[in-house]
């Protein structure tokens, strides 16, 4: 066993949303563009909850959307 990391996990520049199941923690998930984002978040919207993030640019949000689909 070694030491626990001191940094943070830093996010890649990207598009984001979050998928979860009823009652458990979500992952996140990374598109390279908005439309392939927003494709996924359709698709997995059919079997789980999704929350689009938005973008991820240099560690910082552009554009936090926080739009939650349901099922």
């Amino acid at each position: 066993m070694g030491r626990p990391a001191t940094k943070p996990a830093r996010l890649k520049d990207g598009f984001y949303i979050e998928v979860k199941n009823q009652g458990s923690g979500g992952i996140l998930i990374r598109r390279d563009t908005n439309d392939q984002m927003l494709l996924a978040a359709e698709d997995y919207s059919r079997m789980k909850k999704v929350t689009v993030l938005g973008e991820m640019k240099s560690d910082k949000w552009v554009n936090k959307i926080k739009d939650r689909k349901k099922k």
